[in-house]
């Protein structure tokens, strides 16, 4: 039995709580705040104590799809990019960049949502950008 704990950092939100994911032969197992992390101070919220169940549930999606005659088929991860960047720049061109709107993930670090807004507003032209990180 291979058993250990890795220190990572929570995928929730961008405030960066530190912890350890439980891993049991490769698999998650739990999670445990790390004590002495000056973010966190040894607490996690509801969110980061679960943070290992959504990795092996059998609902989750590994691989892009893409919506052909109506119905969805898995795809390879650059036909489901070009079919992204193909159809937001043709509703750009037909109606305007204030015709799109993005929602970025609480679970992206800030970084990310900033790199997100700058491509919504240098890229499409649209300022509609928010994210689900209601901390």
């Amino acid at each position: 039995m291979d058993y250990r704990f890795v220190k990572t950092t929570c995928p929730f939100c961008g405030c960066g709580c530190q912890m350890f994911m439980e891993v049991m032969d490769g698999k998650l197992m739990g999670t445990l705040p790390v004590k002495n992390a000056k973010m966190n101070q040894g607490k996690l919220c509801i969110k980061g104590w679960s943070a290992h169940e959504f990795v092996q549930s059998p609902d989750r999606l590994t691989q892009p799809l893409v919506r052909k005659n109506g119905r969805l088929e898995e795809t390879s991860w650059e036909e489901a990019l070009d079919t992204v960047a193909s159809r937001l720049s043709s509703i750009r061109d037909a109606h305007g960049g204030n015709s799109l709107a993005f929602l970025s993930s609480a679970r992206c670090t800030n970084e990310e949502n900033y790199l997100l807004q700058k491509l919504c507003r240098a890229g499409f032209g649209t300022n509609n950008v928010d994210h689900c990180a209601r901390l």
